[in-house]
């Protein structure tokens, strides 16, 4: 049984025991909550204290990478300006939807109710600052205050520039110190997957909890969030189909269907990697000459995520939507920025695994609650369909406008 399958039926399980629980009445709950509680809890924090060690380390190799193909050649650069583009356009297109979507088509209020209920006593972060002080704070004074305080937008802005500024330095002393930041991030790889092992235990002990205190209104609730997250990952395809048709010299009836091989096998295995081979056959059905979809493809699929900030940002927000937190048009920006910077630094890894590390940030930057993505990760098999579909169709259609210029 793969692991997300795992994480899956631990939550279904702990779901149907607290129900079972609440049905056996009040006593049986309270010890089945006073046992789930703390082992929930133990297991978000050990999730929470890999955040900032992998943000900072992937962020630092990725950008370290990206400079380096920035510096291969035209067609590399013009691959990552068009990959920031695209990354900028997905997330705002997120930012103005998902509210949009939860407009039309609510949360349940009872359900809501219920799972806000259930969440309560475990470990919440600090909300974020008002505008002011976040603007005053977004150059951190003291980084290792920034870190301890979980002030990760600063945090990403000192590293940013630490990141720029290490590729500046000389060739062997550059090298040393992205050695040491790729050991770091590897070896928090490990960790993640050793708290990750834990998962099943950790997400049956929230769901047990949730399922006492909510009851069944917990499934209605965690549907609804799958096919709002989803269905942003649905839009990000149909902008690629856009991007195509404003952007580039390949009709999209030609597109679209050079593009459904890779589409299909991009749904069946989850994994960008795994489609390159269909994507290169697919450039080729498009007329991109070999020699141009054999740069674009391969960078596209190291670095270009397009779900990534787009889908996180309507995590954050329907996180937001369900605590009932205001989020502020400049929050909102700020979320769009962490979320496509952290996305340079991913790496191609199933999205249980980065999950935290890339949503973390942006929902910091929007002041909502944390707590939730622990339950949230054991649904993210279905959105991470939508994930792989979006950043495939997405990487075919940033190729076709990069390589526009280029020969057939």
């Amino acid at each position: 049984m793969s692991r997300p399958v795992r994480i899956l039926v631990a939550l279904l399980a702990g779901l149907f025991g607290g129900i079972l629980l609440a049905r056996a009445g009040p006593q049986a709950a309270a010890i089945g909550v006073a046992i789930a509680q703390p082992v929930g809890a133990a297991w978000l924090n050990a999730l929470q204290m890999t955040v900032i060690p992998l943000v900072v380390s992937l962020l630092i190799t990725g950008i370290a990478s990206t400079a380096e193909a920035a510096s291969a050649g035209r067609l590399a650069a013009r691959t990552i300006g068009g990959t920031l583009a695209l990354l900028t356009l997905d997330a705002t297109a997120a930012a103005i939807v998902t509210p949009l979507i939860l407009t039309v088509a609510p949360i349940p209020a009872g359900a809501a109710q219920a799972l806000r209920a259930a969440l309560a006593g475990l470990p919440v972060p600090a909300r974020a600052p008002p505008l002011a002080e976040q603007l005053a704070a977004i150059v951190p004074s003291n980084v290792f205050a920034a870190a301890s305080g979980g002030a990760l937008l600063s945090l990403i802005v000192f590293t940013l520039v630490f990141a720029f500024a290490l590729i500046r330095i000389g060739a062997d002393a550059r090298d040393r110190m992205v050695a040491l930041f790729a050991a770091l991030r590897d070896t928090m790889l490990v960790v993640v997957g050793w708290v990750l092992w834990l998962a099943p235990l950790g997400v049956f002990s929230l769901a047990l909890l949730v399922g006492a205190r909510a009851g069944a209104a917990a499934f209605g609730a965690l549907a609804h969030y799958m096919a709002v997250i989803s269905a942003v990952g649905a839009i990000v395809t149909l902008v690629a189909y856009l991007v195509v048709l404003v952007g580039s010299r390949v009709p999209v009836g030609r597109f679209a269907r050079a593009s459904l091989p890779a589409q299909v096998f991009a749904v069946s295995t989850q994994s960008s990697l795994a489609t390159l081979p269909a994507m290169l056959k697919a450039a080729g059905e498009m007329r991109i000459a070999p020699a141009a979809s054999g740069v674009t493809l391969p960078l596209g699929v190291a670095m270009f995520r397009a779900t990534q900030p787009s889908m996180n940002l309507a995590i954050a927000i329907y996180i937001g939507r369900w605590f009932g937190v205001e989020v502020s048009l400049a929050a909102t920006a700020a979320a769009i920025l962490a979320g496509v910077v952290t996305s340079l630094g991913s790496i191609s890894l199933p999205s249980q695994i980065t999950f935290f590390a890339s949503v973390v940030p942006i929902a910091s930057a929007l002041g909502v609650p944390l707590t939730p993505l622990g339950l949230l990760i054991a649904v993210e098999t279905i959105p991470d369909i939508f994930r792989t579909l979006g950043n495939v169709t997405s990487n075919l259609a940033l190729t076709a406008v990069v390589t526009r210029d280029q020969p057939v």
